[in-house]
């Protein structure tokens, strides 16, 4: 159903893109810090079922074009990368003000469904999923082994379960180690440069492969 090599070359390529600080590690950072590991697991558990329906709306949604006309999976690619980019640069822009960000708590402990529902509505809306899912997710689809939708579908699941695992052990080192990360903002921003440093890096990639194609 998924090609060996391609299958191999996204898990790298999904690890890479999950590991980096983005939108929905820092938001999980941010509660862990704030109120703790359960807390942090919760926005995690959230955050993946908002990013496995946003991977499932790809696949159907675009899976079929994408089947059809090779120019639209690379023009994705392309716009994928340059967004990739753009998010890198702003990322290490505006690392400070996220840092500070971060350090700020709220008065009480907001209940697990309400949790869960911010977890979710970050993960839906998280631009560095859906520019992973739309302009990435083609890369790795093989049209000789069967359905593409099916093969975006089985990618967004196993992406979204990775997610969970890598996201899941942010939230429990962060709430584990809250009062070490709150107590200086230089870490917090030292992994938001890594974190921008490393998504201008994949977006470069990107670019390059698609226009070798």
């Amino acid at each position: 159903m998924i090609n060996g090599s391609h299958l191999a070359a996204f898990l790298v390529a999904s690890m890479l893109i999950i590991m980096v600080p983005g939108p929905s590690v820092l938001f999980t950072l941010a509660r862990g810090v704030a109120w703790g590991r359960a807390v942090a697991v919760l926005t995690v558990l959230g955050n993946s079922i908002g990013t496995l329906l946003l991977s499932l709306v790809i696949a159907f949604g675009l899976g079929p074009l994408l089947s059809r006309f090779h120019d639209l999976s690379i023009a994705l690619q392309l716009a994928g990368g340059a967004y990739l980019l753009w998010l890198g640069a702003d990322a290490l822009r505006h690392r400070h003000a996220h840092a500070r960000a971060m350090m700020k708590r709220e008065g009480g402990r907001p209940s697990n469904l309400h949790v869960i529902r911010q977890g979710f509505t970050v993960g839906v809306l998280n631009p560095k999923s859906l520019v992973f899912f739309a302009a990435v997710f083609p890369h790795f689809v093989d049209p000789t082994k069967g359905s593409v939708t099916l093969q975006l579908v089985i990618f967004g699941c196993i992406f979204s379960v990775m997610a969970f695992c890598s996201d899941g052990t942010w939230g429990l080192i962060a709430g584990t180690a809250r009062e070490w990360l709150s107590g200086s903002p230089a870490r917090l921003v030292a992994l938001r440069t890594i974190g921008g440093c490393v998504m201008c890096c994949l977006g470069v990639l990107i670019v390059s492969s698609a226009l070798a194609s």
